[in-house]
């Protein structure tokens, strides 16, 4: 064998055809493709390409060697060549390997300086949702890229290294819930895309940013979830942003590709005609722009024909949070919710107020309260909503929460069907359970409870602590179970859930507010204190009024404790009234 290239096929072609093997293709629409600060540039991948043509031609030279090429001054004379592309070879496959450790080296520098400051305050970093959804995308998403880059060559400590902790990792599905999360606090508390993007939330201005790239996977997430609405307004920000001249790796043609066709699921024909004549003019090649713009034009001409109407060219005002209503969902009351949530719509007044009082709770004359008796203050006059000051010292909410953290897990609810306790998409949170044989500071919180209520806690639920996330939250729901599910707390033999009991285990930046949507009250966390109120009327009878919800945590950490009391011994503790609503 004399030569290393098939006739007719120059070195040019060679490398298409190499090329092609290594499937070296521009991004797809159709893929779901990660973009991510490790940027896996054209000039990488060709350090796979020239390895490979470096031990291809090296393999020439054995072939030809092999054939006896000394025998032809010649051939020799080729090897010399071959010889000299081998070194060029080689020093381009130096040089990139150089250009990876550059681009290793950057990424540590970075991260070195990221993880010292989230590791100084790591609740107060992770407080900032910003922070909290890119350490969900950067250990999903750009440590695995990472990996994929250091894989190239041998690096069996790294990869070691990764194999350890890559169990501990957040999958797709943290990614996503993080993003949902983003998507969450915008609706709850009206906050356009840019604010996210720019680190602009209420009270606070941050630098943690999100990049035209990180705005573009939003979108994307929304957008493989059919919620057209939130990905055109993540596509929008992305498209924004990139217009501006900020760097990314994802396309404009990419942007408005996904972005036109939401556009077009939320409805607006003229808009997305105009976003796909944009995509078609940046590639008319594009496999489906042209389809769809032709289908979009006659869509539209129809449409107009049949309301005998007039062609009225697209707004030019840029898409934005109001531009397009946000779909209904299975909530009812939504809207008041998310209004209590952002401190509109509080029917707290004058004349109501004027009935709240404070005083010092002793228990009914309890003998732990007489010397120490507790501060207590009305929320709410009917239902009587109570908060209690200084419930907790500092000291036992570090031991509450040092006991709870190796126990969190998913927080659940109750099935109202089976009884069984099942996680939901409502409720997102992560809990634990703590018995009083735990650690003496629990029994003593639960005979705190007892005392100041008055309800025996020998019936009611272990303490029930809970961590709230990014854009934690737990929807408008009932503690006690309803008269169509009265196998809610059958297996517990103790009756429905009277009242409840629950502490404010920290102070919350911004959101996290305890709201009753039915009448409009909205209670603030403050650390160290606790509120209590009555599931239940004296006859048994739910109270429904007392619906509630934890709104998203916007920028904090949210810890809480809850003891539901139960029914079962508390016949003499508060006996039955004279009617259903006593």
């Amino acid at each position: 064998m004399t030569a290393c290239l098939p006739t007719g096929i120059s070195d040019s072609s060679f490398i298409g055809n190499v090329l092609e093997t290594l499937n070296i293709v521009g991004p797809t629409c159709n893929s779901v493709q990660k973009r991510t600060g490790v940027r896996v540039t054209a000039r990488l991948r060709m350090k796979t390409f020239l390895s490979f043509k470096f031990w291809t031609l090296l393999v020439c030279c054995c072939w030809t060697t092999q054939a006896e090429i000394f025998t032809s001054i010649s051939q020799m004379t080729d090897l010399i060549y071959t010889e000299k592309e081998l070194v060029q070879s080689l020093r381009e496959y130096i040089e990139a390997e150089e250009t990876k450790l550059a681009t290793v080296k950057s990424w540590a520098s970075k991260l070195d300086a990221l993880t010292r400051v989230s590791t100084s305050d790591p609740e107060g970093y992770l407080a900032h949702p910003v922070n909290a959804y890119k350490l969900m995308k950067r250990l999903n998403t750009e440590w695995s890229e990472l990996e994929t880059l250091v894989l190239q060559t041998p690096s069996d400590g790294f990869i070691s290294n990764m194999s350890t902790h890559r169990q501990y990792f957040p999958d797709e599905e943290d990614e996503t819930g993080a993003a949902k999360a983003l998507m969450r606090l915008q609706d709850t508390y009206q906050l356009d895309s840019e604010a996210f993007s720019r680190g602009k939330l209420p009270g606070m201005h941050s630098n943690a940013l999100l990049t035209v790239d990180d705005c573009f996977d939003m979108g994307k997430t929304a957008y493989n979830e059919a919620d057209y609405y939130h990905a055109v307004l993540w596509l929008q920000q992305a498209l924004k942003q990139l217009d501006t001249g900020e760097e990314a790796v994802v396309s404009k043609a990419d942007i408005l590709d996904y972005l036109s066709y939401s556009v077009y699921q939320m409805g607006d024909l003229p808009r997305a005609i105009e976003l796909t004549r944009r995509l078609v003019a940046i590639d008319s090649s594009h496999q489906r722009a042209g389809g769809n713009l032709r289908y979009f034009e006659r869509l539209l001409s129809k449409q107009l024909s049949e309301m005998n109407q007039e062609y009225q060219p697209a707004s030019e005002e840029p898409i934005q949070l109001g531009t397009y209503s946000r779909p209904k969902d299975h909530l009812p009351e939504r809207e008041a919710y998310e209004a209590l949530c952002r401190g509109e719509g509080l029917q707290m007044n004058e004349a109501r107020r004027s009935r709240l009082f404070c005083r010092y709770q002793d228990g009914y004359r309890n003998p732990h309260l007489l010397l120490k008796p507790m501060k207590e203050e009305d929320e709410w006059d009917s239902p009587h909503i109570v908060r209690y000051l200084d419930f907790l010292s500092h000291e036992e909410i570090e031991k509450i929460k040092a006991l709870a953290k190796p126990r969190l897990a998913r927080a659940t609810v109750r099935d109202p069907k089976t009884g069984v306790l099942t996680t939901a998409n409502y409720r997102v949170s992560k809990s634990a359970w703590l018995e009083a044989e735990d650690d003496p500071v629990i029994d003593r919180v639960n005979q705190r409870i007892q005392d100041l209520t008055g309800l025996t806690v020998d019936t009611a639920e272990l303490l029930q602590v809970a961590n709230y996330g990014v854009g934690g939250q737990y929807e408008p729901h009932y503690d006690f179970s309803r008269k169509d599910e009265p196998d809610a707390f059958k297996r517990l033999g103790t009756g429905n859930r009277v009242a409840t009991f629950l502490n404010y285990m920290s102070d919350v930046e911004a959101g996290g507010a305890t709201v009753f949507p039915d009448f409009g009250a909205a209670i603030r966390p403050r650390k160290g204190t606790a509120v209590f109120w009555y599931n239940l009327f004296k006859s048994g009878e739910g109270d429904y009024r007392t619906r509630h919800a934890a709104c998203p945590v916007l920028v904090g950490s949210k810890w809480v404790s809850n003891k539901w009391i139960h029914e079962r011994g508390q016949e003499f503790r508060r006996p039955c009234g004279l009617t259903e609503v006593d």
